[in-house]
């Protein structure tokens, strides 16, 4: 954890969602960060539980963490189970850390549903005057939500010769126990099979019920499986 100088006051939070967006934020204030050798905060919001996050929403999370302390970042913050809106989050949090600065996309206004209610600019500025807000102009992305995968279901890894098997019972040759989220669009098992190899998170392509090796893979972004499959269409 960084400790800031002495003659410096700010103090950054940036506030990502789901898509490009949140990549382009992280730079923007890791970078001011840096040059004001100021403490760094980075924070998602989401309404869901974080068991019930989809395959691209955890890959998300663990992207930016990566990214964020690339820049050192002083603590990566997920509020998950969240219902309360999204601004009265943002200003507590600013509050109780003493937050000066604030980073936040056009994407996150519309995608947390706030313009509708209420512009969250205006609600941030009432309740944390003291605070600068910063809006990255971003292109729009996932508007209406769609997604790679279905609901996740419980599965199951298996040993089965040189390569490993998908099944959704337990049994006395089983691995691995996590979550597999189909491709939608499918009638075959084929998708990303989550779960969690001592403390890091994996997810494995699954093809046809089968994966050759326990190789962890990229959801989101570029060089990614979605990058991939939008390709071959």
């Amino acid at each position: 954890m960084k400790t800031p100088p002495a003659f410096t006051e700010e103090r950054i939070l940036v506030c990502v969602y789901y898509g490009p967006t949140g990549e382009q934020l992280i730079h923007r204030g890791g970078n001011m960060a840096a040059r004001l050798q100021c403490p760094l905060y980075v924070m998602t919001i989401d309404s869901r539980p974080y068991d019930e996050l989809d395959a691209e929403r955890t890959d998300y999370l663990l992207r930016w963490q990566e990214l964020a302390e690339q820049y050192d970042v002083d603590e990566y913050i997920v509020k998950t189970n969240e219902v309360r809106p999204v601004a009265k989050v943002i200003a507590e949090v600013a509050r109780e850390y003493e937050i000066t600065q604030i980073f936040i996309g056009q994407t996150a206004q519309s995608r947390w549903q706030e313009i509708a209610k209420g512009s969250i600019v205006n609600v941030l500025l009432r309740e944390i005057p003291c605070a600068d807000l910063h809006i990255i102009s971003v292109a729009r992305y996932l508007e209406n939500e769609d997604s790679y995968f279905q609901k996740g279901v419980r599965a199951y890894l298996v040993k089965d010769g040189e390569a490993y098997r998908l099944c959704f019972n337990r049994g006395k040759n089983t691995i691995h126990e996590g979550i597999f989220f189909k491709e939608t669009g499918t009638d075959f098992n084929n998708g990303i099979f989550r779960y969690r190899n001592d403390n890091q998170l994996m997810h494995l392509h699954i093809t046809d019920d089968y994966v050759t090796e326990l190789k962890n893979v990229r959801i989101t972004g570029p060089g990614s499986e979605c990058e991939i499959w939008d390709k071959n269409d």
